[in-house]
């Protein structure tokens, strides 16, 4: 114990030193971990780049290099909309219970940091108590100082906090090493989201007919684009009510589409070489690095700044510009930024004021595309994540480059070849190669969401923006940040079968959109399957069952279980009618239903085939 009060007292008296040091110039850290203490090496094959004349930078070593560095520490500036705009310090979540439970672990880090509530707050239906314990499901590697993914921003006065790529997309393994590009399976994202003081900043990614709903009185008022007085909605209404939409996210999951439906997919991991296209509908196609490129560009875009998506509410979340900014920073969590209507200045004015980035929406670092404002395949809100001193698209075609290198870690799963080679006949006659099938068993192709069957709310993320939609064009590599006065554009040639599948990707030309195929290459570390997360099984086949029977109750999903769910036709209705069952979970349209395609008894296989091919799946990436 006085050991632990040592290092608390020294960890403090640093911390103030470091404050007073760098009150002036400012400071930033995010933790990189180092090779010793990494399970899974970047490969020594580099990566399948194609598209070459849309990458900058002909030295692939350099640019993995240049990847990894940005995987864990480049946040595109979201600290200031997740700590000075959504408040998600401030509440019973702080930083500074972050730093004392980092201490209390005395170096021997975890896959679920456990963080003393600093305050009793009742959230939706939840009441957490002060010093009860919060599950956050953030990743602290041996050692290390800060969770994976998280970077500490020292700045006129304030510390704050913002995530990169690896919060999500990197995880522990059992000796607490790190695991690059693995799926942060238990990331209680949802609670973390409600527990900030201005959550309803994320109030685009829940389920609501208007914003209508949520104006109760017209004694706040702001001026439209077209000149009216038009209401503010309840603070208190809203915050309520989008607290109580993230909370249906089970852990691992995150809604990722400004679509107004509570539709949070399950994260994925990023061992994406042979795994195009990108995204769970396939939206990444075109571009550099075979559209991972504008996957990850789309991430960043949608997810990280809700204020990117100003210039497209009007016609795309059919929200005017006035309303939409207004709405976003009325209780923002720093006065700086917090809207106050009694001023009569316009949102757009006010926020034109503090804007840290002036010149283009939102708080992140972007660069309007040259399409902008207007989407396209490449990006969804027509912008490019890019910081200053890079050249554009540089950043994202590095992370690209470092996400192609990665490969998971070889299982421990004891299990004979013959058995496996087994696993593999059944495979192959169930049918499984027709879709499953080359290098990286995927066919690389999407599915219409009507043949694929699963719940087609996420396939039509992104059927809003053909409204507003135009050709894809991105800027010459060479072009730097900030932009020149007239930089070079370079048109993207579409093929027809191109074409097609963007078409079906994006939920447009009148479809219901459709999900990719997925690689199962690491599908051991992927448990729960499936788009939503929802086919979970623990080791209990009888009690352990959906997500409520494990997620829910804090037991992480069994990769064995979890794929005979996903072969087994009477496992898979027990699934799917346990999650039908709960209600935050049918809402939010996580049920595990889908992909139908069966290898068991009713298609003429044994249980012991069923086994064989689960060692297989599970062993393939080895």
């Amino acid at each position: 114990m006085r050991k632990a009060i040592l290092i608390l007292s020294v960890f403090i008296i640093g911390l103030i030193g470091v404050i007073t040091y760098f009150s002036i110039v400012g400071f930033q850290y995010a933790y990189i971990p180092p090779d010793e203490i990494v399970d899974n090496k970047e490969s020594d094959k580099l990566p399948d780049v194609k598209n070459v004349s849309y990458i900058q930078d002909e030295n692939s070593e350099e640019l993995i290099k240049l990847g990894k560095k940005l995987f864990y520490e480049e946040t595109f500036g979201n600290e200031v909309f997740f700590s000075d705009i959504m408040g998600m310090f401030d509440g019973t979540f702080t930083l500074t219970n972050v730093g004392k439970a980092i201490v209390k672990l005395n170096g021997q880090g975890t896959d679920n940091l456990l963080v003393e509530a600093a305050e009793t707050v009742k959230i939706g239906d939840r009441t957490i108590e002060k010093g009860e314990l919060i599950e956050t499901g953030l990743d602290v590697p041996k050692g290390a100082l800060t969770p994976l993914g998280v970077k500490f921003v020292y700045e006129k006065g304030n510390i704050k906090a913002g995530i990169s790529c690896a919060v999500c997309h990197s995880t522990l393994n059992e000796q607490k090493e790190v695991v690059h590009g693995m799926t942060n399976r238990d990331l209680n994202i949802g609670l973390l989201v409600a527990m900030g003081t201005n959550s309803a900043s994320y109030f685009s990614h829940t389920e609501m007919e208007s914003i209508k709903e949520f104006i109760s009185t017209n004694d706040r008022l702001v001026e439209s684009t077209k000149g009216e007085k038009v209401a503010l909605p309840d603070i208190e209404q809203l915050e309520d009510f989008v607290d109580r939409e993230v909370m249906k996210w089970p852990k691992g999951s995150n809604d990722t589409t400004i679509d107004f439906k509570n539709n949070p997919v399950q994260i994925i991991d990023v061992y994406t070489k042979g795994d195009h296209p990108y995204g769970w509908s396939g939206q990444g196609q075109i571009g550099p690095f075979k559209g991972l490129s504008a996957a990850i560009n789309n991430a960043h875009a949608q997810n990280m700044d809700t204020l990117s998506q100003t210039s497209i509410s009007n016609e795309i979340l059919k929200i005017d510009k006035e309303l939409y900014l207004g709405t976003l920073l009325q209780n923002a969590a720093r006065k700086r930024y917090r809207y106050d209507p009694e001023s009569e200045e316009k949102p757009s004015e006010f926020f034109a004021k503090v804007d840290p980035t002036p010149g283009v929406d939102g708080v992140n670092t972007l660069i309007p595309a040259p399409t902008y404002p207007r989407p396209s395949y490449v990006t969804s809100v027509g912008l490019f994540s890019s910081s200053k001193g890079y050249k554009a698209w540089e950043q994202k075609n590095a992370l690209s480059a470092f996400m192609n290198s990665l490969h998971p870690p070889k299982t421990t799963i004891k299990s004979n070849e013959k058995t496996v080679e087994e696993g593999r006949k059944v495979f192959v006659k169930a049918g499984c190669i027709a879709c499953h099938g080359g290098n990286y068993l995927t066919n690389n192709k999407i599915i219409p969401s009507e043949e694929i069957k699963t719940d087609d709310s996420r396939a039509k993320g992104f059927q809003a923006t053909e409204n507003y939609f135009t050709l894809p064009s991105i800027y010459d590599p060479s072009t730097p940040v900030p932009l020149p006065e007239n930089p070079v554009v370079q048109k993207i040639p579409l093929t027809e079968e191109q074409r097609e599948q963007l078409r079906l990707a994006w939920a447009h030309g009148g479809t219901n959109g459709a999900y990719k195929t997925i690689s199962l290459i690491g599908l051991n570390w992927s448990a729960p399957y499936l788009h939503d997360g929802g086919v979970a099984v623990g080791k209990d086949l009888v009690n352990e069952i959906g997500v409520p029977g494990t997620i829910l109750r804090g037991i992480k999903p069994d990769p064995r279980n979890s794929l005979l769910a996903m072969i087994d036709s009477s496992l898979r209705k027990k699934v799917i009618k346990v999650n039908n069952e709960n209600h935050n979970l049918k809402t939010a349209h996580v049920s595990g239903k889908g992909h139908d395609f069966w290898v068991d008894p009713t298609t003429g296989f044994t249980k012991e085939q069923q086994q064989a091919l689960i060692d297989y799946l599970l062993k393939v990436s080895d």
